[in-house]
């Protein structure tokens, strides 16, 4: 295995004052930007190099990014809109902040980007409430950098290109990661989803069309217009081009970030990060943040990280947030504390969510504490098939997925803790062995 830290897209990270304009400019930091302004590049070129190098969202969906800026009606001679999601809420995924903290002119760069392919001219960051200590400062410290620069503002160096960025603080709610419910929550209302369609594409932001990307995709954004759509998608595999952050957490001996490209198979990630700790062995992986179904370590190991691998498994990409358990889990009380985490942040507009997501975690709870019946079993996946599909956002598949694949693949430890009163299998094999 001779795999390193490949930080292609991300080249701050590390170095003294990464933040900086002056650490950015030194590793060919607005090269590409520069390049736009001085009229090398036309928006056609800009998206058909995004399209081409394989750049998908890395906020959860996998959508292709170039396909989605193609939707904005670029010529249409009405207000248009960029936000980027810095909303970041999926548990495991903490590698938004770190671009935010650590490199966050590579993302205003992005925006830049973006904005001038689609014809747009005021950008919003709509950043997590939780960041406030040094993620948002750094990023507003990044645009008045760039404002000072003459790289921001109208007519851009005498190129007739535009661009106003601003900087959105939200509230900490789960469900404003879901586009929008963000865009709710930046005209001021509650974060609660909308109906589709409209498509913000054509109804966005204060009724304009708008395109919602996430941090690390737009970040992405200024390596491949320097260095060519061949090269990103080369360092991935078909489908799932460049490199990715990924968020190892849990059971493992060295969690962190690690940007490392995609495609890389799981067990070249386990090694990289130290391994399962305590020489323990691994048990089961979620592979892309609390919302993915959970996989058992003998499939997983035979996956690589990518959107087709994955899927093809059983499960998804997700944000790249790979979530580690050794075999001391159990499984009944990870479910149940993952139903918890979703019965809190439901919005409560829908019925199947707001009721559902609170039955799915009450049944659980009954069946940690030992009031539980086999019953339960039958009625726990009876409920996530009822709220799956059946509501505005996503968050109700989020809810369901997580209980579906637990109940899939771990069926017998649920059953135990029934038959035995609120005692885990981990325990019974662990008194059996004594």
């Amino acid at each position: 295995m001779a795999y390193e830290q490949n930080l292609t897209c991300f080249s701050t990270f590390g170095e003294e004052r990464s933040w900086s304009l002056e650490t950015y400019e030194k590793k060919q930091g607005y090269e590409a930007w520069r390049k736009i302004l001085a009229g090398k590049l036309t928006r056609e070129q800009v998206i058909d190099e995004i399209k081409a190098s394989g750049l998908r969202g890395r906020g959860g969906a996998g959508f292709p990014t170039g396909l989605k800026w193609s939707f904005m009606p670029r010529d249409a001679d009405v207000q248009k809109y960029l936000v980027c999601n810095s909303d970041e809420s999926e548990p495991g995924t903490c590698h938004d902040r770190e671009v935010l903290r650590y490199n966050p002119h590579a993302l205003v760069e992005g925006m830049a980007i973006a904005s001038y392919a689609m014809g747009v001219t005021i950008a919003y960051n709509y950043i997590r409430g939780e960041f406030i200590d040094e993620p948002v400062p750094r990023f507003e410290g990044a645009v008045r950098e760039a404002y000072e620069a003459g790289l921001l503002g109208q007519n851009i160096q005498g190129s007739g290109i535009g661009l106003d960025l601003y900087t959105f603080v939200g509230a900490g709610a789960y469900i404003c990661g879901e586009e929008t419910a963000l865009l709710e929550s930046l005209e001021g209302k509650q974060g609660k989803p909308r109906f589709k369609p409209p498509f913000p594409a054509n109804f966005g932001l204060y009724g304009k069309p708008t395109t919602i990307n996430n941090t690390q995709s737009l970040a992405s954004v200024p390596a491949i217009i320097r260095n060519g759509a061949t090269w990103f998608a080369g360092l991935g595999p078909e489908g799932s081009g460049g490199t990715a952050l990924f968020s190892v957490s849990g059971h493992i001996e060295k969690p962190g970030n690690y940007e490392l490209p995609m495609g890389i198979p799981f067990k070249d990630l386990l090694e990289l990060c130290g391994g399962v700790w305590k020489g323990r062995k691994l048990k089961a992986v979620i592979p892309g943040g609390s919302s993915c179904k959970v996989m058992p370590a003998e499939i997983i190991m035979d996956c690589t990280m990518d959107y087709n691998s994955l899927q093809q498994a059983g499960s998804s990409f997700g944000t790249g947030a790979v979530m580690v358990m050794d075999e001391t889990t159990c499984m009944v009380k990870v479910l149940r504390r993952i139903a918890r985490f979703y019965m809190a942040e439901s919005c409560g507009q829908c019925t199947p969510c707001r009721e559902g997501t609170g039955w799915l975690y009450r049944m659980l709870t009954r069946i940690v504490e030992g009031k539980g019946e086999e019953e339960d079993l039958g009625k726990l996946l009876d409920v996530a098939n009822k709220i799956e599909g059946h509501t505005i956002c996503a968050l109700g598949d989020a809810a369901a997925w997580p209980v579906q694949s637990f109940l899939k693949h771990y069926y017998h430890e649920f059953e135990y803790m029934v038959r035995n009163r609120g005692r885990s299998i981990v325990e019974g094999n662990t008194e059996a062995a004594a």
